[in-house]
């Protein structure tokens, strides 16, 4: 049997660290929905959450993360824990032996994903960031058109993410948490900017709005640039109508899309194509932005490869949401 052909008839063991409501909607389904993955526990400080959600999934559950890191026949972990609490147990994690797909952000700041990505590397596991979007094939129908000349050169990135206000009690509401909308929202916004300007992209300037009662940001904007001159406006927040969009404005045209992000898994985008006399839209394939992550982080697990191209995305997006912070300062 060929080392391929070994590698497709294991499966890739793994464990949940918490138990929070967006992976519940998302990535938990799309980890137990993969052939190549078996979902063996979750855990939670509560032991009554942690049978409730083992029970819908049908896996063991375990009271307490240590106590699930512990466990030797897991071979992967999922942290969809709050933003503050990722460092500890991502590094507790990695360095029990696991590969960790950590639920965006990563991680509150350079200095954070610099550590994470070093104990990575230190154990020889993948660690990587989800952001489900970038494995949605509107965004390669995208490139490719841009690829192909559709727009001419490209010139300019918009890229919104923003929501109405979140119930009173919500922890991005704390920031001891890791709260706030530049780490909720804003960070897809960034992550775009990298995907279509480049990783030599950096921020030029930046606004947070910040909540006096909260002491968190709820909205905020970016200007981004690369060293070519091409440009970007980013704008994000909840306490906003809803808006996920992107587009890029080229030379000769731009192209758009109004659901970049959250797109459901039984949604058929809709990319406009605009030019100087032709307006174009294209009805694109649906598809399960978190079935193809897993898949992805599945196959890396397992192969052992491809490490390095995900840290170094991780480092180039801490390093942004950096930026942002700085020149928001600097106002």
């Amino acid at each position: 049997m060929d080392m391929d052909a070994a590698v497709a008839e294991r499966v890739l063991n793994v464990g949940v660290l918490g138990c929070a409501a967006i992976a519940q909607r998302t990535t938990i389904p799309a980890l137990v929905a993969d052939p190549s993955v078996r979902l063996v526990a979750v855990a939670s400080r509560s032991r009554d959450k942690a049978e409730a959600v083992a029970r819908r999934f049908g896996c063991a559950a375990v009271t307490g993360y240590a106590a699930l890191l512990a466990r030797d026949d897991i071979d992967a972990v999922y942290v969809p824990l709050p933003p503050a609490l990722h460092a500890e147990w991502i590094g507790r994690a990695l360095a029990a032996g696991k590969h960790v797909l950590a639920e965006k952000p990563l991680c509150v700041d350079g200095s954070e994903a610099a550590e994470l990505v070093a104990a990575a590397h230190a154990a020889d596991r993948l660690l990587m960031e989800n952001f489900a979007f970038l494995h949605h094939g509107q965004h390669d129908a995208v490139r490719a058109l841009v690829d192909e000349g559709a727009i001419g050169e490209l010139r300019h990135v918009t890229a919104e993410f923003g929501f109405p206000p979140l119930a009173a009690d919500d922890i991005r509401y704390d920031p001891g948490l890791g709260g706030g909308a530049l780490l909720d929202a804003g960070v897809y916004t960034l992550r775009a900017a990298s995907l279509y300007l480049g990783p030599r992209v950096w921020v030029r300037g930046a606004v947070l709005r910040v909540d006096p009662g909260t002491g968190v940001d709820v909205a905020g904007a970016a200007l981004v640039g690369d060293p070519d001159g091409r440009t970007g406006q980013l704008a994000f927040g909840f306490d906003h109508s809803y808006r996920c969009t992107c587009t890029l404005w080229g030379s000769e045209g731009s192209i758009s899309l109004d659901r970049a992000f959250t797109a459901p898994p039984t949604l058929r985008p809709v990319l406009r194509l605009r030019r100087q006399d032709h307006v174009e839209e294209r009805t694109l394939p649906a598809g399960h932005q978190f079935a193809s992550l897993v898949a992805e982080f599945a196959r890396n697990a397992l192969h052992e490869t491809d490490f390095k191209g995900p840290a170094e995305d991780i480092l180039r997006q801490a390093e942004l949401v950096d930026e942002v912070r700085s020149a928001a300062d600097a106002e």
